[in-house]
């Protein structure tokens, strides 16, 4: 070891510097410093430096605590050279401004606990690259990821939500919250204030008191009457426009109905100020409507691309309710799909083209209903999640002409001896995972906080069924492992979401809906 440093410092003392860039010029030197430290060699340290160059160290307080370079260098002669010392260092960065340069060190010494950052201002003299100012800042030692036990544990936030189904940020503690059925509320996380916000369409659709044996029939009726089923209508998704902060548009998806008490799935927008929105206009309705209270889908989000998806559900609760050719797979209808528009409700000019006839914004068919869509944090895929029947729900990436395959193949039942009849030409996308059982996944997220170090890039995928809560590992397009949370404490869970910080949150899907944060009890 002592060989090799010498032959290394011998190297970088004697290479010629004319033929070298700035930049080279500086890393050189940079190692040079690095190495006179890190194996006790005064000389090394001092030849960095321009002669009585005044330097700032880290004393622990807040007072000012200075020596020169040379007294700096003479630290290290206190043990014979080349003696290694348990400091690794490395360049985290080197800026250049004409003949001044700043750069920025990273040492770790492990016997102190402590993570050091030199923050070094370089000057070009005569030719020569030099170090004229020091300042360094200190922390302890961050833990190797391995030491981050992942150990989730469950924080209940706030309580009293009806039904909540979806959330966006305006900033760290301060939020939108739609609940189904309920409104489109504004709370403050600190204070836990909440507003409902005012300028919502009055054409939103509401669960009703149903014969459960009508449903059996295909029977929709609008008389109030029998028991009350867990229906979907209602608010769905609340999104902020990418220019939220300079045009303050918020984006809202939900069941809407007309006088016949007939619903179908309605995207609008306005702005948000202060708790009301204001000059809300319409961007696109899933016509046509039709009776009955399940499979919405409702999902959204705003793509790299900056263009506004939209889940549509095929809205039969029995598979058997399809014409002939189902309405997933019928390229006329808009019900079963995923919609592809522009933020202001236009249909983009490179959307897919499914011959003359089809529906306009049409981006991908086969869906039944999906809710969930998340944006893979790498790729920029979106990724979305689907609901099967009996078993058959799914994790699928958005592909534009894509067909997922509803109702003609699904990896669960049907509910009834149904036989969809064969499309001539179609070819179906396989899903990217399924489970076995039935999961009722929702509104699914990728993880980028720093609570849970190993769950960076992971998929969070919550689900109403049995209240389950995933964690998937992620390889590109792959899902390589699958982990099942809170097996001992479920609750039926809506949504999963990162805030700005970085914190994980769940809404719950109940009468007396929770906002819940996930934390890793084992840090």
């Amino acid at each position: 070891m002592k060989i090799k440093a010498f032959i290394f410092l011998a190297v970088i003392s004697i290479s010629p510097c004319f033929a070298q860039t700035d930049h080279e010029q500086i890393t050189k030197i940079l190692n040079q410093f690095i190495v006179g430290t890190q194996y006790n060699y005064p000389d090394s340290i001092a030849m960095a430096f321009h002669p009585g160059t005044r330097m700032f160290l880290y004393n622990g307080t807040d007072s000012a605590y200075f020596m020169t370079s040379e007294e700096y260098a003479g630290l290290y002669g206190r043990k014979a050279p080349g003696t290694l010392n348990n400091r690794p260092s490395k360049i985290i960065g080197i800026e250049i401004v004409k003949d001044v340069a700043y750069a920025k060190l990273e040492i770790d010494i492990p016997s102190f606990g402590n993570r050091y950052h030199d923050l070094l201002l370089l000057k070009k003299i005569l030719g020569h690259w030099k170090i004229v100012g020091k300042a360094t800042s200190a922390g302890p030692i961050p833990k190797a990821p391995e030491a981050f036990t992942p150990n989730p544990a469950k924080e209940v936030v706030l309580t009293g939500l009806n039904r909540p189904w979806s959330m966006a940020f305006l900033s760290e503690n301060d939020v939108l919250i739609a609940e189904k059925d309920g409104s489109l509320l504004r709370v403050n996380l600190e204070t836990k204030e909440r507003k409902a916000v005012s300028g919502l369409p009055k054409d939103v659709a509401r669960a009703v008191r149903v014969d459960s044996t009508k449903f059996e029939k295909g029977i929709f009726p609008n008389s109030l009457h029998g028991q009350t089923l867990s229906a979907n209508a209602g608010w769905f998704q609340v999104l902020l426009d990418p220019d939220f902060d300079q045009n303050n548009y918020v984006y809202m998806s939900y069941a809407a109905e007309n006088k016949a008490r007939a619903s179908t799935i309605k995207v609008i927008r306005g702005k948000l100020i202060d708790k009301e929105l204001k000059e809300v206009e319409t961007l696109f309705v899933a016509e046509p409507y039709v009776h009955g209270l399940y499979h919405y889908g409702g999902g959204m989000i705003f793509g790299r691309d900056g263009k506004l998806y939209i889940t549509i559900g095929e809205r039969n609760f029995f598979e058997y309710m399809n014409p002939e050719i189902p309405v997933a797979q019928d390229v006329k209808d808009k019900r079963g799909k995923v919609i592809r528009i522009n933020p202001d409700g236009s249909i983009p000019k490179d959307n897919p083209d499914f011959g003359s006839g089809a529906i306009k914004g049409l981006f991908a068919i086969g869906i039944r209903a999906s809710q969930g869509l998340a944006i893979h944090p790498e790729t920029g895929d979106i990724w979305f999640s689907e609901h099967g029947t009996n078993q058959g729900d799914e994790l699928n990436i958005l592909k534009p002409s894509a067909n997922y395959g509803w109702p003609n193949v699904t990896r669960g039942s049907y509910r009834t001896d149904y036989q969809p009849k064969a499309i001539s030409g179609a070819v179906f996308t396989d899903p990217l995972y399924s489970w076995e059982h039935t999961v009722a996944p929702t509104g699914l997220t990728f993880y980028s906080g720093r609570e849970f170090p190993l769950w960076k890039g992971n998929l969070i995928v919550p689900g109403l069924s049995k209240g389950s809560l995933w964690r998937m590992v992620v390889d590109g397009d792959k899902i390589i492992s699958a982990e099942e949370l809170f097996i001992n404490s479920r609750v039926r869970l809506r949504k999963a979401i990162v805030s700005p910080g970085g914190q994980l949150y769940l809404l719950s899907d109940e009468e007396d809906g929770k906002l819940i944060r996930v934390f890793n009890s084992g840090r």
